[in-house]
Formats: structure tokens, sequence, C-alpha cells
């Protein structure tokens, strides 16, 4: 656990980096949203003293809005070109991403675990985690989707998205493409962002809770290699009940 969102930032995109340094080839899963934003920073800021070199990296994104043209501002795919992709040197042609846009959402999807596969599956998956719950956008329900797919999104989710479409809950797509639960577990290390007090529940039910499709981030405790980084608020509700479990593996937050 770190004090601040800062801190935690700083220190989770360093260990990106050294990640990229150990592997240069690394295969990277990426999410957008709040909580990436101050590591993508940090990541840039690291890119512009030569200490992150992206040329060989390989990046899948975890979802993409269904009907939303990359070119949109509200796009997924734009808000990673303004915050990471054209500020760093990442080859174009090792960027994926769903298309929100293709005729064929099922076909699109299937496309998409091709190419995961064809590249190896993820090495290195940074995720957060909705007030919900929810991961990429595997929603809660009665069950969870393993491959990718077309998913509906909570009234909760489409208002926390509310900001980069004007502020204007009507103009948030309803819908999204998102990886399934099976690229998440299947991740060969997972790293999970958390900050805030109004995402201590859903850190408590992914730490401490049953593994249920309710909360679908509480489907990590079955995975083997999982570093949770958050601040105090995030945390809070993790206080007295083992606070070794929401920190990295080897010691680093």
């Amino acid at each position: 656990m770190f004090q601040t969102e800062q801190e935690a930032a700083s220190a989770c995109a360093a260990r990106i980096a050294e990640a990229v340094r150990h592997t240069p080839e690394l295969v990277l899963g990426l999410v957008t949203g709040r909580s990436p934003l101050n590591v993508y920073r940090n990541l840039v800021d690291l890119a512009a003293r030569g200490a992150l070199d992206l040329s060989r990296a390989t990046t899948f994104n975890v979802d993409e809005f269904l009907g939303l043209p990359p070119e949109d501002a509200g796009s997924f795919r734009a808000y990673m070109d303004r915050h990471l992709f054209r500020h760093v040197n990442l080859s174009t042609e090792r960027i994926h991403f769903l298309d929100g846009c293709a005729p064929d959402a099922e076909a699109e999807c299937a496309r998409y675990d091709a190419a995961l596969a064809e590249a190896g599956g993820l090495d290195l998956l940074l995720l957060g985690v909705g007030p919900n719950g929810h991961i990429a956008f595997n929603e809660p329900g009665e069950v969870l989707t393993a491959r990718s797919h077309r998913a509906r999104l909570s009234r909760e989710t489409r208002l926390s998205h509310v900001m980069a479409f004007g502020d204007d809950p009507s103009k948030v797509p309803m819908a999204a493409l998102t990886l399934g639960m099976a690229a998440v577990l299947q991740a060969r290390k997972v790293v999970v962002l958390a900050f805030g007090v109004n995402k201590a529940a859903a850190v408590t039910a992914m730490v401490h809770g049953p593994l249920t499709p309710r909360w679908p981030a509480s489907f990590l405790q079955l995975h083997r290699d999982v570093e949770l980084w958050l601040d105090a608020g995030a945390a809070s509700g993790l206080q007295g009940r083992g606070m070794q479990d929401a920190r990295p593996r080897d010691g680093g937050g």
C-alpha cells in the first residue's frame, strides 16, 4: 500500500519499465480510465529520459466502446493515443485494439482472441477495478464470459465514464467489446491499480470475498501472480485483515 496515488503510480511505472528492460518483447495488456493516468504519465516521462524503450514491445488493450471509431475523442484508442502511444516509441504495428465499429462484433472478438493467442498471450496485464468489482468490462452478473465478447455496461460503469462525453450520460455507449476472463486469468502477471475510498469495497471483495461473478475481480484470487497497487483509501477495507495480501509479492509496494 502507498499513502498516495502519485506514489503508487510512480512505483508501478518503474516496475513496468523494469519488466520491459528485462524482456524487451514483452506483451502488455493495457487499460484505460482514471486509475492508470498517472502511470502512463510516469511511463512517458521515463521514455523521455531514455529509461523506457517500447520499440520491441506489443500491446493489447482490454476493451473498447461499441460503436465508436478510433478517432472519436471518447474512444479508448483516442485515450491511449493522447496519454501514451504518441509519446513513446511503440510501433504502430505492435498496437492491438478491439474495433468498436466492426460490422460483426462476434467475429471481431474472435479475431482479437486469435491475435492474442498468436502473440503468445499477455506477459503483464495492467488492470483497474470498478467500484462494482468489474475488471476490463466484465460486469457483475450471474455468470462470467471466458472469451472476448460484447458486454452491456451497467449504469454505474457508464456514469464513471461520463466526463469523456461532455458530462452527458446519454452520450456514453451502452455496450463495449472486452477481453473475457480467460485472457485475464491466463496473463502471466496481473497488476491491479485501485485508488480512492470508492474502490475500497471492490478491493476488499477482490482480496477477501468469496469467488462470485457478482464481484468479477474476486476471480483474481485464482491467479498465481497478482500485484495490487493501492492508495490508503482503496486499502481502507483491508485494515486488520491481512494487509500483506495487498502488497506486491516481492515487496515493491
